[in-house]
């Protein structure tokens, strides 16, 4: 089985992304709604709630765990990685390993607030490619847009038009969409930065990361949702960004795991 974790709902789009390429395997997904966002939050704090939701995924018999937290990849990946023997990845260096593959130069990055603050993208980037020129933007107003289905409209081809000029004047030629929130709003985004603009979903990359991991080790089922907290709602944004109807939501007091 295959654990993921975000901080609430929008790394859903992960696991939709790992079903429609692994042929639906079983997953357990855990998402931290009690506690999000974990954006503003300090970095220990961050670090305490990323190591309780893995220990509780780890009980679960995973063969592998997602972080499907930009927060918590930029942040303690790798302390993860140091702390458990289960294979574990992040959203960020798959994304940034896809766009170039496609750039002839020049990437854009769009996410949250705190992801941007972080430089995690640039830094990725960086590790890679000394010549990559980089562009990014924080655009905060995407995650509640995706969470009331406000995905295309024309207030909301505005508001991405106001986010994205600076990117669309520097001539980016591929654009990661760093947040798990965003790949609802790519239709949107497409058409305000044009065709020729190769956008990199994350969640994509991760799902073909994990097939490559998974070597055809996969056990088909549903996917089964636990959450710190079950908020009004949450069924039918959650439906949205998975592309399946949720109907079983457990609770978890994951502050219990350490």
């Amino acid at each position: 089985m295959i654990g993921v974790f975000d901080s609430g709902i929008g790394g859903l789009t992960v696991v939709k992304a790992i079903r429609r390429l692994l042929g639906n395997p079983e997953i357990i997904y855990f998402g931290d709604s009690a506690r999000v966002p974990y954006g503003p939050k300090s970095k220990d704090l961050i670090t305490k709630y990323a190591i309780q939701s893995t220990v509780f995924l780890s009980t679960k018999n995973v063969e592998l765990i997602v972080v499907a937290c930009n927060t918590v990849s930029a942040i303690c990946l790798d302390k993860l990685k140091s702390m458990f023997s289960i294979p574990i990845i992040g959203v960020i260096d798959p994304g940034v390993r896809r766009a170039l593959d496609y750039t002839h130069g020049r990437i854009g990055v769009i996410g949250t607030t705190g992801t941007i603050r972080s430089g995690a993208y640039q830094r990725a980037i960086r590790g890679l490619s000394a010549t990559v020129r980089i562009r990014v933007k924080a655009c905060p107003l995407f995650v509640p847009l995706a969470e009331e289905g406000f995905t295309d409209n024309q207030a909301v081809y505005l508001i991405a038009e106001h986010y994205l000029a600076s990117l669309t004047e520097f001539g980016m030629d591929t654009l990661i969409l760093g947040c798990t929130h965003y790949p609802l709003l790519s239709g949107i985004i497409q058409k305000v930065v044009g065709r020729d603009v190769k956008l990199v979903d994350s969640a994509a990359s991760v799902a073909e990361e994990v097939r490559s991991l998974m070597n055809g080790r996969r056990k088909q089922g549903d996917v089964r949702i636990y959450l710190s907290d079950i908020p009004p709602g949450f069924s039918r944004a959650g439906s949205m960004f998975l592309g399946e109807s949720i109907n079983n939501l457990r609770k978890v007091a994951v502050e219990d795991y350490a």
